[in-house]
Formats: C-alpha cells, structure tokens, sequence
C-alpha cells in the first residue's frame, strides 16, 4: 500500500460502562491496560504502522462511535479487545469473533451482552430500531455481505493461535456472531475475548503482568 498502515484498537466498554465485573476487576480496564500495551509493542516493532484508539482513557465512548472512528481514520485493520463471563464460573480460556451468523446459543449470548450497551446510551435511535437483546433484530444481518470476511477469519486465526503458543489459556477457536461494532467497520475486523472475568484462573491470569504483556504478545 502507498499509504500508511493503519491498525485501530478498540478498548471495549469504559466510562459509564464497566463491561463484564469480576470478583476483583471491571473488564473496561482490562480491555484498555492490554490494548495500550498492544499499541506500544506494535509502535516499537513497526514504525510504519500507525495506531489509533477509540479510546486511551477510561472514558464512554459509544458502541456507533467506535466504528466511526475507524472508518473516519480510512483503518486497515480493526481490533476490538475484550473480557467474556458467563453465569457459570466454569467456562474459561480466548476466543476471537469474527461478523457472521451465530452457530450457537453460547455465542448470541456473548454477542448479546457486548452490544447490549446501546441500552446505556441515550441515542438509541441512532441504531435504526436495533435492539440487541431481542433475536429478531439479529434477522437483519443475515442480509449483509461482508467484502472483508476473508481477511478477518485469516487474522482471527493468527490470534488464536498465538494465544495457543504464548499462553496457558484454554483454545476456544474462532468463531462468528453478529456484533455491531464489526457489522459497522469498513476493513478486516476482529473482536477478541481474552478471557473470562467469571473464572478465578482466568482473572488471575488477566490482572497479571505476565498475562497481560502474553495475550498483548499474542494479539501483536
């Protein structure tokens, strides 16, 4: 490319909204401690590359801004950083979404609780009538055609498996749901789930630094 690469990270949540809550630490601030760690590793290593952040604070920014900034910035690669939870306190390890239909209940669920922020928000309207607790509203993205498709599930691949390769988390693959954050981004996207807040193993591992700078490693 004649221009300059550009990577936009996406710290999920902050602000007003503290995404997943563990026993010991909100996911907001784990999304944003390994994702200016991601920007500083990719900013040594490669000083073609320019980053971007939706945010670098803890800050709201809306789930329609994010990929506004993305697309505002002419991105060419999108990465949303995230902490899953379950109501179980079983579940555990990495996995990376890429925009697709939902092959499983367990996924809708994840989907469902990243997008539910819009209910936070107080421009609602601006989601055309969306509303992401209801599965009806997800018919509306079996219409979409995805150009970057491809791409996303060759860069989900990547992060899996170094997640495999530099660190002890368990695998959970790649997988496909309709996020609106990747619904909305005109460039290879993905969104990592680094790890669940609702187990002590994983939110151990998350909080600390060795874990931290391995899943930034793997991500990089």
């Amino acid at each position: 490319s004649a221009k300059q690469f550009i990577l936009v990270l996406d710290p999920g949540h902050g602000g007003v909204d503290p995404g997943a809550g563990g026993t010991e630490v909100q996911e907001k601030d784990l999304n944003l401690k390994v994702a200016l760690l991601v920007g500083e590793k990719i900013s040594e290593r490669c000083p073609d590359v320019k980053v971007i952040y939706t945010r670098d604070t803890d800050k709201t920014v809306t789930l329609r801004e994010r990929p506004m900034i993305a697309n505002k910035a002419n991105g060419d690669l999108f990465i949303s950083i995230h902490t899953n939870s379950n109501d179980s306190k079983r579940p555990c390890g990495t996995e990376t979404y890429v925009i697709g239909l939902a092959k499983t209940g367990a996924n809708f669920e994840v989907a469902k609780r990243e997008n539910s922020v819009i209910l936070l928000e107080a421009d609602r309207e601006s989601y055309q009538g969306f509303d992401p607790t209801s599965p009806e509203s997800y018919i509306m993205f079996e219409f979409m055609q995805d150009q970057y498709v491809d791409q996303s599930l060759q860069m989900a691949d990547f992060i899996q498996r170094n997640f495999t390769k530099k660190t002890d988390r368990v695998d959970r693959g790649v997988r496909q749901d309709l996020f609106w954050v990747l619904h909305q981004t005109k460039m290879p996207s993905v969104l990592v789930e680094m790890g669940f807040v609702s187990n002590a193993s994983d939110q151990s591992y998350m909080m600390s630094k060795k874990g931290q700078d391995a899943l930034a490693e793997s991500i990089v």
